[in-house]
């Protein structure tokens, strides 16, 4: 297959065997798993040239234009037209397979059915060292050694361009491969990317996506992320992450900008944000969450399970339920299993956990994270001094405590697989 510097700079003649051009670069519409090439750029005495790649045929060691070139159309690109050289190569693109940002060394072109296509990304050294003529030398002097230059080619349908900084053509919507992956895989991506390409990609995600997305991001990233993205976008994406983590977020933020993203927050979201925000961040309260599945001690089991149906929640908000009283106090926690199991009539606080353990809201996160540990628990209630149910610390949370963030991340995922 013929890559675009095998073809990039030959000379392009007239029929009777004038050179008239070099081939400067080729322009695709970037549709479809494998676009077309439908516009040849020519770098001609008097200045560029854009013509239909069909005016010329490929021979050996140049380009024959079908006509004199003084006869032929000037094209023009349409404005989502994308040069493969000047937008692609030595650009960074999204390996939405390997869930990575790589560099374009080459570009990898195919003839199908008479027509050149795109079809790969070449991202290994073999695309540099043939761009500078030395891939088969290099074959060679590794031959020697009894092995083979790997190849880096990425198929093209598997490839996301990034609007770069200096790229004039925005070529795709990160969000047509990108929101295909995990949160996780796109948190890796991003955090290898620019400012700008960050931004780029946190608006164009789904609301919910990005929120997902952020809470995967380093910390220190996280601010920065937010900090850089249009007020209204940012408050809406932390309307949809959890409130301990959008708490968490907000307080890495000058005191100014986070006033003004709760202020835009939707009114509940704020509520819980703001309470959050007013516990130290090393105790129980720092890091608690305040989405939990509270019941009023005098539902019947049926009446709980119909209250659970309408709610909707979470799987992880099903791992305890916790019972209140009138004034919102912990009285108990019970099962999702017992609640099944219990006839329908039975009221909860006949079958609920009365020794229940809990944390007040003033204690030390260290010594909650220990509380867990030494108990298996998934998640801590946490209480204030009248003991009324504020939130509750999730293993998750415990797990950011303990481990570094790197091994939180894989440990978080190998979790949940």
């Amino acid at each position: 297959m013929p890559y675009l510097s095998d073809i990039q700079h030959r000379r392009v003649i007239e029929p009777n065997g004038t050179e008239v051009a070099k081939l400067a670069d080729l322009a695709v519409v970037p549709q479809g798993q494998f676009p077309a090439v439908q516009w040849a750029i020519l770098a001609t005495p008097s200045g560029e040239r854009i013509v239909r790649w069909n005016e010329l045929a490929q021979e050996i060691g140049h380009l024959r234009l079908r006509g004199r070139l003084e006869t032929i159309a000037d094209a023009a690109l349409p404005q989502e037209a994308l040069r493969l050289s000047r937008d692609l190569m030595d650009k960074q693109v999204v390996d939405t397979h390997g869930a990575k940002v790589v560099r374009v060394n080459d570009l990898q072109l195919s003839e199908v059915d008479g027509q050149l296509r795109l079809v790969g990304a070449d991202v290994g050294l073999r695309g540099l060292l043939r761009r500078v003529g030395a891939e088969h030398l290099a074959e060679r002097v590794v031959g020697l050694a009894g092995q083979k230059l790997p190849r880096g080619i990425i198929p093209w349908h598997l490839v996301e361009p990034i609007a770069g900084t200096d790229a004039n053509v925005r070529v795709t919507v990160p969000r047509t491969k990108l929101a295909l992956l995990h949160p996780a895989d796109i948190a890796d991506i991003v955090e290898e990317m620019t400012v700008d390409e960050r931004r780029a990609v946190f608006e164009e995600l789904d609301i919910e996506t990005a929120a997902e997305t952020l809470s995967e991001v380093e910390p220190e990233m996280q601010a920065s992320i937010v900090s850089d993205l249009d007020e209204e976008r940012a408050a809406d994406i932390l309307d949809e992450m959890a409130p301990d983590e959008a708490a968490d977020l907000l307080q890495d933020l000058p005191e100014e900008r986070r006033e003004e993203l709760v202020d835009l927050m939707q009114k509940d979201e704020a509520a819980d944000v703001e309470e959050l925000l007013t516990y130290p961040e090393d105790s129980a309260g720092g890091i608690m969450t305040t989405d939990l599945i509270a019941l009023p001690a005098q539902l019947t089991a049926g009446a709980a399970i119909d209250r659970l149906r309408e709610l909707q929640p979470e799987p992880e908000l099903t791992y305890y339920l916790y019972v209140i009283d009138g004034q919102g106090r912990l009285d108990g926690v019970i099962s999702l299993r017992n609640l099944v199991v219990a006839k329908p009539e039975t009221p909860i606080s006949e079958i609920m956990d009365r020794n229940v353990m809990k944390v007040d809201a003033t204690s030390p996160k260290e010594e909650v994270a220990s509380l867990i540990a030494k108990y298996n628990l998934l998640a801590l209630p946490v209480v204030d001094a009248r003991r009324k149910l504020l939130g509750t610390v999730t293993i998750d949370d415990v797990v950011d405590i303990m481990l570094p963030r790197g091994w939180r991340k894989r440990s978080l995922r190998s979790i949940a697989r």
